[in-house]
């Protein structure tokens, strides 16, 4: 091999970075950072701040179960048209601007409340938060997905989890600078305003086209002739029954046609337990080792970011280089290793060096593993069914997050911190042994059958 060729090759991987088609993802992965934080991490610290228990802010974990749950209204974005805005706007960016206005009144309604003393109100209206990003990232993936190729889709991934992270900066240190200034009512209307970087980014670009596959196609003609073949079901029932089967049942049917698809599902469930076991508790940990607000969104907030865009664009170039699968071994074992850093910041205490140095190993490891999953779930949708599919997955993950996140407070209550981040990293071990799993499946798909 010359010289020269692995620098060209390098240059080439980098340069796809510039694609409009790529950049474009880069705002609307701030559109689907921006409310995750905003019910997550700064969330947690207003809470702490009122005095609400550790076992209480872990349960708050729960208020983000509409992520896990996306799947089930899925279809009805994938498919229904909406009056007026289908036809103005097209499919995918209708529903991205109804989503979008539903998430500004939402935030407001959150801004209005008070921890303290209307804890219930705070969590109605942090799941109305929760549902409207929710439905708002089924159509922003799906645009994401069908916008670009198969040779863009890593590069989009990572270019995904820096405007993921640029979102979740404004929603972290930039409302916690305001709340430390003006109060959280204040922060909280302000991060609504911000939503108008995702729909000003809606309008100014355009519709993908509609996308469909010969096996979608011979899918919905089966089931278009068995109505033809029973005249009773004719008319508006015949209607209703092949939209719901093209919009409901397909999706389902095809991902369920693939070898081992319990295992994928298994291993999306549980590749980010870890990190989330950890990151649900990691904003109390700091207030209890007694960082200010401003340390924390100078440090976790505005430094951490620029050490998870590192990360997330290692991951993109990783992922074209190594592959997929290779990648998301990495990266697995990248974030499990990570959370030896919160230990080193337990022993440390109030010392702001080592919480720079936690929050760049964590944020570095975390971009990696996120790019490699990123591009993993997006290449399991197929064409016709991309907003139904990739919620589903992207909802396995959750799920499994929510489900294991909510139990956080429970344990951080009866441990110490160093024995709650040693116990983090164990969570990661499930996802590795799956994955191993589906390299060995893998590697049967692509060996060549054997000669006659």
């Amino acid at each position: 091999m010359k010289p020269s060729v692995w620098p060209a090759s390098w240059l080439n991987a980098v340069s796809i970075y510039l694609d409009r088609r790529v950049l474009v993802i880069l705002f609307l992965g701030f559109s689907e950072g921006l409310p995750l934080a905003l019910t997550g991490s700064t969330l947690s610290v207003w809470l702490r701040e009122q005095g609400v228990s550790k076992t209480g802010i872990g349960l708050f974990a729960l208020v983000t179960m509409p992520y896990a749950l996306k799947f089930l209204w899925a279809p009805l974005i994938d498919r229904l048209r909406l009056p007026l805005l289908t036809r103005l706007f097209g499919r995918r960016r209708g529903w991205a601007l109804v989503t979008q206005a539903g998430l500004m009144v939402a935030l407001l309604g959150l801004a209005g409340t008070n921890p303290a003393t209307e804890l219930w109100w705070t969590a109605l209206f942090a799941v109305l938060v929760s549902f409207c990003s929710a439905s708002q990232d089924i159509v922003v993936d799906a645009y994401r997905v069908e916008v670009l190729d198969e040779n863009r889709q890593a590069a989009g991934a990572a270019v995904l989890v820096l405007g993921y992270r640029f979102g979740m900066l404004a929603a972290g240190a930039g409302a916690l600078y305001i709340a430390d200034f003006h109060g959280w009512s204040v922060a909280y209307e302000a991060m609504a305003a911000l939503v108008l970087v995702g729909v000003v980014t809606i309008l100014i670009n355009k519709e993908p086209k509609v996308a469909v596959s010969p096996e979608s196609l011979q899918r919905e003609q089966h089931v278009a002739d068995w109505l033809a073949a029973r005249p009773h079901l004719s008319g508006r029932m015949a209607a209703l029954l092949s939209w719901l089967y093209g919009a409901v049942v397909a999706p389902f049917a095809q991902f369920m046609s693939r070898k081992g698809w319990v295992v994928m599902l298994a291993f999306i469930a549980t590749y980010k337990l870890g990190e989330v076991l950890a990151g649900v508790m990691s904003s109390p940990f700091y207030v209890d080792l007694g960082f200010t607000k401003l340390e924390i969104a100078n440090v976790t907030k505005l430094f951490g970011l620029w050490a998870t865009i590192i990360g997330g664009l290692l991951g993109g170039l990783l992922v074209g280089r190594v592959g997929v699968l290779r990648g998301l071994m990495i990266g697995g074992i990248l974030q499990m290793v990570s959370n030896i850093s919160y230990v080193a910041l337990a022993w440390a205490g109030h010392d702001v060096s080592a919480l720079a140095v936690t929050v760049a190993v964590e944020n570095v490891c975390g971009g990696v593993a996120t790019a490699a999953f990123v591009a993993y779930l997006s290449g399991l949708c197929n064409v016709a069914y991309t907003a139904t599919q990739y919620a589903l997955l992207s909802s396995f993950y959750k799920l499994g997050g929510d489900l294991f996140g909510a139990s956080s407070g429970w344990l951080a209550d009866r441990m110490d911190w160093v024995s709650f981040f040693l116990l983090s990293m164990a969570g990661a071990l499930p996802a590795l042994i799956l994955l191993t799993r589906l390299m060995g499946l893998e590697s049967r798909r692509a060996a060549p059958a054997p000669a006659e």
